[in-house]
């Protein structure tokens, strides 16, 4: 009897054919996050996935750009500097040979002073790239974000090998500060250099 009735209610006559068109647009998918929007702000910037689900692209996409490469640069460079000390390179001198590891570096740094001197030098460096950032943001110049007219090799002079650039490195940055949070969480959880693996 209750099969009966379950057949019944999913019986569908024939659908009427709609007619004149509909004023229903279908949102463009997320490459990221399928069943999700795709957020109309990313168009058009490189390395566009699809991928902002905290739609922080609605706050201003060059700012988020420009910071974007910021983080992403100086995490390629200290994922690097992080293998490198990890894998036996030190300063010159004897007292840095006594450094154990990437982790104890800092440590290190703060108590010989010479991460004032780091702190220094990236003070002024934001301080110049925050005035190149300003101008951008008020229409002062026509900068583009992470744009600061140091190309020493080249690289941009070809258009569409330049564009294939600006997605290799968005792509490697992000990379990049991934992998340098994830060396320094295992280094510290495992207590030991590279590899970084637990003793078992």
């Amino acid at each position: 009897m209750f099969a009966v009735a379950l057949a019944s209610l999913a019986f569908q006559g024939p659908m009427a054919r709609p007619t004149g068109s509909s004023s229903v647009s279908m949102m463009a998918k997320s490459k990221a996050i399928p069943f999700l929007e795709a957020p109309k702000n990313l168009e058009g910037w490189a390395g566009d996935t699809g991928f902002d689900p905290l739609g922080f692209s609605a706050i201003s996409m060059p700012w988020m750009r420009e910071a974007e490469l910021k983080h992403g640069r100086v995490a390629m460079l200290a994922t690097l500097g992080y293998l490198a000390v990890d894998l036996g390179m030190r300063f010159p001198g004897s007292e840095y040979s006594a450094v154990p590891s990437a982790l104890a570096a800092h440590d290190f740094g703060v108590a010989k002073g010479d991460m004032y001197i780091l702190l220094l030098a990236v003070v002024v460096m934001e301080v110049i790239g925050l005035m190149a950032t300003m101008q951008m943001m008020t229409g002062q110049s026509d900068r583009k974000p992470g744009e600061f007219a140091f190309d020493p090799l080249g690289f941009g002079k070809d258009p569409m090998k330049y564009a294939k650039y600006e997605v290799n490195e968005i792509k490697n940055g992000r990379l990049a500060m991934i992998a340098f949070s994830g060396m320094v969480t295992q280094s510290a959880l495992s207590g030991h250099g590279f590899p970084y693996l637990p003793s078992f």
